[in-house]
């Protein structure tokens, strides 16, 4: 069991202040086709995972306060208030893609998959949360670490997609921790690790693609010399990721492993004036 703490900062519960209903255009990340789909397509990703990972986290709260962990405790509430938001905000996002003619494949796909999870052991659905929070820990890191991953976004987009990154950044180590906790193991943790590592990425890209087709820019050069320098370019994400995806391996492996507080820090002293804090912890 990891003896890193569960975190090692603070997590405050925020309420981002910007206005989805006004919509925004498809590709609103510089007029990027591909740079802005991708994202687009995660957005349709996160209202059905994050309910999930809400109910597979909050499910151990009764186990964990019967152990005396109050400071763990308190993390899973907060966890569960941050990917809220997210879901409700995230699903304003995608009520205007949906409204703008695209079809949200991949949230239909999710919803089968956890459905079919209906009935699976408490601590499997929490070692899927666990995989699925690693890798929106590292796509949020990337985030705040890069300046070219957002450097094109509308004020509006960045500031919607950085606040996020933020935040799973600050909560990245609650799902793991309440599975240590609950005494998951290992096998299990990296098995399913692998396999959403593959389901997740295909995901994505087919999300994409189906995106791009409607824009009738799928079988543009400009969108494929675009998609190789956002996953192979410099700072691209298959270079920022790679690390620490293998890293998920170590038997001991712990997400504050990868220490990128400062990340953090730098992010709520730029960007104070774009949320209300609603709760944080003490």
């Amino acid at each position: 069991m990891s003896t890193t703490p569960a975190s090692p900062h603070d997590m405050t519960i925020r309420h981002l202040d910007i206005d989805l209903s006004q919509g925004f255009e498809a590709h609103w990340n510089g007029g990027d086709a591909y740079r802005s789909q991708v994202f687009n397509a995660l957005s349709f990703m996160f209202p059905v995972g994050e309910q999930f990972f809400i109910d597979a986290v909050r499910h151990f709260l009764p186990e964990v306060e019967r152990q005396g962990n109050a400071a763990l405790a308190k993390d899973i509430k907060l966890f569960a208030g941050q990917e809220a938001t997210h879901r409700h905000l995230h699903q304003q996002y995608n009520d205007h893609l949906l409204a703008l003619g695209y079809d949200a494949w991949v949230e239909r796909t999710l919803q089968r998959v956890m459905h079919l999870t209906r009935n699976a052991p408490p601590k499997f659905k929490l070692a899927i949360t666990v995989a699925y929070e690693h890798f929106t820990a590292l796509l949020g890191d990337g985030l705040l670490r890069h300046a070219s991953w957002s450097e094109r976004m509308t004020p509006m987009m960045r500031a919607l997609w950085q606040w996020h990154a933020a935040e799973e950044s600050e909560h990245k180590a609650v799902a793991m921790d309440t599975y240590n906790a609950v005494g998951g193991g290992y096998l299990m943790r990296v098995s399913l690790f692998l396999l959403i590592s593959i389901e997740f990425n295909i995901w994505v890209a087919i999300q994409t693609a189906k995106m791009l087709r409607r824009d009738g820019m799928l079988f543009k050069w400009s969108t494929h010399r675009s998609a190789l320098g956002f996953w192979l370019g410099r700072d691209g994400v298959a270079w920022h990721t790679l690390p620490h995806w293998l890293a998920y391996f170590k038997p001991h492996f712990h997400p504050w492993q990868h220490n990128n507080l400062a990340l953090l820090e730098r992010w709520r002293q730029q960007n104070a004036q774009t949320y209300r804090a609603v709760a944080a912890r003490p």
